[in-house]
């Protein structure tokens, strides 16, 4: 068996003052795939976050907004996934002056998610469903073994959101994803874990749950409703 890389024990969380999470006991190994799921305001999110907390300087993040500057460039949003990585004249000088390796890494990763010919745009101008793939974009070249994704995909299609989990998946050891859509669950994740009501009512491989199953804890769930949580 894997060593560990997260481990939660008995964890709690709040959210202006209303408890979310209680109780969380969870440990994922190197390797494997987890798909978080739930109906909007089970806590996903906020598991994400302590997650997070717990592994930040082992993960790459691809938070559930896109959280791009809007008036920077493609090129700046990408790049700010190494910026601690770089001295800060360096950083500095690519604000302004980007070096040509840069930019050729940068292009290189947006090749990987269909945006190679979007670089020198201004983030603000693109689709939402563009703002999310350079938020992915950030989060390959960051390069962090442990992928850690809120909803990566849910401004895509299905085909083009399975593309981009394959992907994820292709280059990162490990992925913990807060994902909504059954199907791409099942057909890119190796464990599904199900939050409702801020605790843990399913854990189990996905070749042990089938789709009917698992949509049943999105019962009377309001279309387009997001998780604040």
């Amino acid at each position: 068996m894997r060593a560990p890389v997260i481990r939660l024990a008995d964890a709690a969380a709040a959210y202006d003052g209303r408890p979310v999470l209680r109780g969380i006991d969870l440990t994922i190994r190197a390797g494997e795939r987890v798909a978080l799921m739930g109906r909007s305001g089970a806590g996903k999110s906020t598991l994400i976050g302590l997650i997070h907390a717990e592994a930040a300087e082992r993960v790459a993040l691809v938070p559930q907004a896109a959280a791009l500057v809007r008036t920077l460039s493609v090129f700046h949003n990408v790049y700010m996934g190494r910026l601690d990585r770089n001295r800060t004249a360096h950083n500095l000088r690519n604000l302004v002056w980007p070096a040509r390796a840069d930019l050729d890494a940068v292009q290189a990763v947006l090749a990987r998610v269909g945006l190679a010919d979007r670089l020198r745009e201004k983030a603000g101008a693109l689709s939402g469903g563009q703002q999310q793939r350079v938020s992915v974009a950030r989060a390959l070249y960051n390069g962090r073994p442990i992928l850690l994704a809120d909803e990566p995909v849910s401004a895509l299609d299905r085909v083009q959101g399975g593309l981009v989990l394959a992907e994820l998946a292709r280059t990162h050891e490990t992925l913990v994803m807060a994902l909504h859509d059954v199907a791409l669950a099942l057909a890119h994740a190796s464990r599904i874990v199900v939050i409702e009501a801020g605790r843990i009512v399913l854990d189990a491989p996905a070749a042990a749950v089938d789709a009917a199953g698992l949509r049943r804890y999105y019962r009377d769930e309001p279309a387009g409703a997001d998780d604040p949580a």
